[in-house]
């Protein structure tokens, strides 16, 4: 991409432009998209607006869209869909991100002139003052870009909150972090952020969670890169709490990558024998990542890349007392986090990743001890994946019962509990603790 011909923040707003265009009308993952555009950008304040920008329309597209269905005379053609992107990323400076409304104008039509439409500028210039003056055009709350079938099932799912689900998914979620006890008290480190002019509170139900009052940049956070803290939302915070593993155990994380849940479970206890799998070798390595920089480099968890039902590619023999299986899923509770996960997912993604569920299910529980736990965690707020998945598998398993959970984790759906998106600053995350018979 040129250079911003001395224009300030121009290029930020192409880099988001294509990466928005890539998501939008190329089906492309964002995650992946910002990995390759973010680090063109030498500055971690434009990384970081470039970032805010791409969230900014993805949560709350058609808010954006409907700007330009009642404004533009006639739609934009399929060749010009990097300009819609840039439109899209105008109009989401001024509301909802409310940028100061003159550099973000002249910065995103100079940006159209990066992009190679300077033909085309003059009309960015125009639909960015017409929304600087009218504001956006209103849109129906109940309305949402969730695609129609996956709306059906959250409204089968969750009749009385299905509104409210909605709006939470499209807002910016609080950032969390999680102190490594292991290395600092959770009030000392509270000192720490504010000596460095950070503001946090503590949450009464999470031992080790601090929530910010406004997000900052890693790079921020005294002693990050020692391991001091990491970030970890609130509801994935809670799987240590359930699974509770007894100190020394023998414990097992089947899906590990990236890291954070094994690093949590090591800072709470570090004489605790844990193996880590993933079936990516790529992504085991963030584990690895994470860990040291928690401060367990040592070899204190041994890793390995396996298809984790595949028993014989990886499993010694010897049981486990503890199993977390973070089970692959739809994401739908964290949609505010990943926002993109809603355009890009399929009806049939959710049979499929039914099958997988219960394909992991069947082939941990057998390395599990009698008398161990085995948590089944998901990030989705579909039954589906979560309460009909427990219910089948307690089923078809004998030796199998379920360990009850405590209101802090979430509504009581018998087989386990459901937290939804926003509930206490949290993510959508489901919980089951199962126990095998001794």
């Amino acid at each position: 991409m040129p250079a911003d011909d001395g224009h300030p923040g121009a290029r930020v707003r192409a880099i988001a432009a294509r990466t928005l265009d890539a998501v939008l009308h190329r089906g492309r993952s964002l995650k992946a998209e910002l990995a390759t555009a973010l680090p063109a950008l030498a500055d971690s304040r434009d990384r970081a607006l470039v970032e805010a920008i791409c969230f900014a329309v993805l949560r709350q597209p058609l808010r954006m869209e409907a700007a330009l269905n009642e404004w533009m005379p006639r739609p934009l053609p399929p060749r010009d869909s990097e300009l819609r992107a840039l439109l899209l990323a105008g109009l989401a400076q001024l509301d909802p991100m409310q940028l100061p409304a003159h550099a973000a104008l002249d910065a995103t039509v100079q940006a159209a002139r990066l992009l190679g439409r300077a033909h085309q500028a003059g009309l960015v210039n125009a639909l960015l003052r017409r929304a600087q003056r009218d504001g956006l055009p209103a849109v129906d709350p109940r309305h949402s870009h969730w695609p129609s079938w996956l709306r059906g099932m959250l409204r089968k799912d969750w009749p009385e909150r299905y509104d409210a689900i909605l709006a939470q998914s499209a807002v910016e979620p609080p950032m969390w972090l999680r102190v490594n006890r292991a290395q600092d008290a959770r009030d000392n480190y509270m000192q720490r952020l504010a000596e460095a002019g950070i503001a946090a509170s503590a949450s009464d139900g999470l031992a080790d969670a601090l929530r910010l009052d406004e997000p900052r940049a890693v790079a921020a956070l005294p002693g990050f890169a020692d391991g001091a803290v990491s970030v970890q939302d609130a509801s994935a915070q809670r799987v240590a709490d359930a699974l509770a593993p007894a100190p020394g155990a023998r414990v097992l994380d089947a899906c590990a990558a990236p890291g954070g849940k094994s690093a949590h479970l090591l800072e709470r206890d570090g004489s605790l024998r844990l193996t880590a799998l993933d079936v990516d070798a790529a992504r085991l390595q963030r584990v690895r990542a994470t860990l040291a920089r928690a401060g367990f480099a040592d070899g204190r968890a041994q890793l390995q890349a396996a298809d984790a039902a595949d028993l014989d590619a990886w499993w010694d023999g010897a049981p486990f007392d503890a199993v977390l299986l973070d089970a692959p899923c739809s994401a739908t509770g964290i949609v505010r986090r990943q926002p993109d996960v809603v355009l890009h997912r399929r009806e049939s993604d959710i049979a499929a990743l039914s099958l997988v569920q219960a394909r992991l299910l069947d082939a941990l529980w057998r390395t599990l001890a009698p008398g161990g736990v085995l948590v089944y965690a998901t990030c989705s707020i579909l039954k589906a994946e979560n309460e009909d998945q427990v219910r089948a598998f307690l089923a078809r398993t004998d030796d199998a019962r379920i360990d009850p959970l405590g209101p802090a984790f979430g509504h009581d759906r018998e087989v386990g509990r459901q937290r939804l998106p926003g509930e206490d600053g949290g993510d959508g995350f489901f919980y089951a603790r199962l126990r095998r018979a001794g």
